[in-house]
């Protein structure tokens, strides 16, 4: 119960600011430099957490599930970083602290069942959030290239979520 608790609350806490960035976003259009600060954070952060999931996770499927995040999510930053070039749009290169606190940190304290129910409630709720950025990147990007971009990473990132949600249910 404990560990639902602080998931709960770290997740609270940790969307908080993202949800105030949204509301700000709905009412005016994201730039196709801040989709692209935020694809590529999410891009490290997925593959980083999914190379942790690899030694920190108990079940193996949660493990597997880690694996492809880390493949795809790496793919998906080397496609985001052409498209960003030929667009003349900065790309980062390593995670910035905000996201490296609130998304990184806490996994690093979790290991077996309590990290495998972490990591597969927090996809789910990263691989929704996502979807919605990435859909109206694909509806209003100014840039046609990385328009194109954010329709074709849309099926993965849906295969992302349905995956998390299997899992979610397996247990």
């Amino acid at each position: 119960m404990k560990h639902i608790l602080s998931a709960v609350c770290c997740i609270t806490i940790c969307s908080t600011p993202m949800l105030a960035k949204e509301k700000t976003a709905e009412a005016a259009a994201m730039t196709d430099q801040q989709f692209v600060d935020f694809a590529a954070q999410t891009d490290m952060v997925e593959a980083n957490l999914g190379q942790l999931a690899g030694s920190a996770a108990s079940a193996q499927p949660v493990k597997d599930y880690g694996q492809m995040l880390a493949a795809d999510h790496t793919k998906d930053f080397n496609q985001l970083y052409d498209v960003a070039h030929q667009a003349s749009l900065s790309m980062p290169n390593a995670i910035d602290p905000e996201h490296n606190k609130a998304m990184i940190d806490p996994f690093q304290k979790l290991n077996g069942a309590a990290f495998d129910h972490r990591y597969v409630h927090d996809m789910i709720a990263g691989h929704t959030k996502a979807i919605a950025v990435y859909k109206k990147e694909a509806a209003n990007a100014q840039n046609a290239a990385l328009k194109s971009y954010a329709e074709q990473a849309l099926p993965t990132l849906q295969k992302h979520l349905d995956d998390a949600k299997a899992l979610e249910k397996a247990k």
